[in-house]
């Protein structure tokens, strides 16, 4: 931290450096640590009423973690139904973060080495624009594309790809078309930004030796690249798993995200503590998928830092 410090005063100046490290730590403490202790505490609560939070019923207890394993049911068998969604959002979230990939790969590395100057900008212009509409009117969006009388329908069965029109909100095509939509650019990037660093001559250099298209990739963009990738897909995987707006407007009527059960326990339901215990599970488990994915590939925090 003291060095941090002295080489931010070596760029700034004493007073930006000051008022930066104040400005990111007020941050850091008031909207990510104190509400997330905030909602580490509720989740250990009894839900009470108002009048009863404080007095002496109001004590500790892991009443609502059990309910996610157990349910109401006092046979002690599994709630396989929220269990089933939580299950169902990660590896939902999983699909989506290994889709974004594998298109964004090509993209990031013809950004990076085939295109300079005002072409590289435009491009990523063209990427970034799209992206100046709200979240919420772009799955409205994505919503009215893939309707059953949508731009997709009326194209598949005017060019007579389909008889009668796909439900492709039931099957949920347009959430996880939406969900890799929304995301895209935080995957594409870190991976700019990783092989953009990588000199030509490496490249060229393999090329030269005999390898081809995908040897180059595999044994020299790839591996210099996997910081630039966990970055990218730990970002994708996290807002993915977290996210509601599109859940809800793009899912179908079978399909429950987790956030929805922590939205409905928060607002419809009324129990705030077994909301956060919810929320609380959510956080802890995609953390640990991360840092476990993290380690098989043996990628460390310090290099997605760099």
């Amino acid at each position: 931290m003291r060095d941090l410090f002295y080489d931010l005063v070596k760029r700034n100046g004493m007073a930006v450096s000051i008022y930066l490290m104040v400005a990111v730590s007020l941050w850091v403490f008031l909207l990510i640590i104190l509400p997330q202790l905030t909602m580490l505490d509720y989740s250990f609560r009894f839900n009470l009423p108002p009048g009863k939070i404080g007095g002496p019923e109001d004590v500790y207890t892991l009443d609502q973690y059990r309910y996610f394993f157990q349910g109401s049911g006092s046979s002690g068998g599994l709630n396989t139904l929220d269990i089933g969604i939580l299950f169902k959002t990660l590896m939902s979230a999983v699909f989506v973060t290994v889709f974004d990939l594998l298109i964004c790969y090509p993209v990031a590395f013809v950004l990076a080495k085939s295109s300079t100057g005002a072409k590289a900008r435009l491009l990523v212009l063209a990427l970034i624009v799209p992206y100046w509409i709200n979240e919420i009117l772009r799955a409205f969006a994505f919503r009215i594309l893939f309707g059953s009388t949508g731009v997709i329908n009326e194209v598949g069965m005017g060019l007579g790809l389909f008889d009668s029109p796909v439900d492709f909100i039931r099957e949920d095509v347009a959430l996880y078309a939406g969900l890799a939509y929304a995301y895209i650019l935080l995957m594409i990037f870190p991976l700019y930004n990783a092989i953009e660093s990588l000199d030509r001559n490496q490249i060229e250099a393999a090329q030269d030796m005999g390898a081809n298209w995908w040897q180059v990739h595999s044994k020299v963009v790839i591996p210099y690249a996997k910081p630039g990738i966990a970055s990218g897909m730990t970002m994708v995987f996290m807002l993915t798993a977290g996210a509601l707006a599109a859940p809800q407007i793009l899912g179908g009527p079978s399909n429950l995200w987790f956030t929805q059960l922590v939205y409905q326990w928060f607002n419809s339901g009324g129990n705030w503590p077994r909301g956060s215990a919810y929320a609380m599970i959510l956080l802890v488990v995609c953390i640990a998928l991360v840092l476990l994915t993290m380690r098989i590939f043996k990628v460390s925090i310090g290099e997605i830092k760099r």
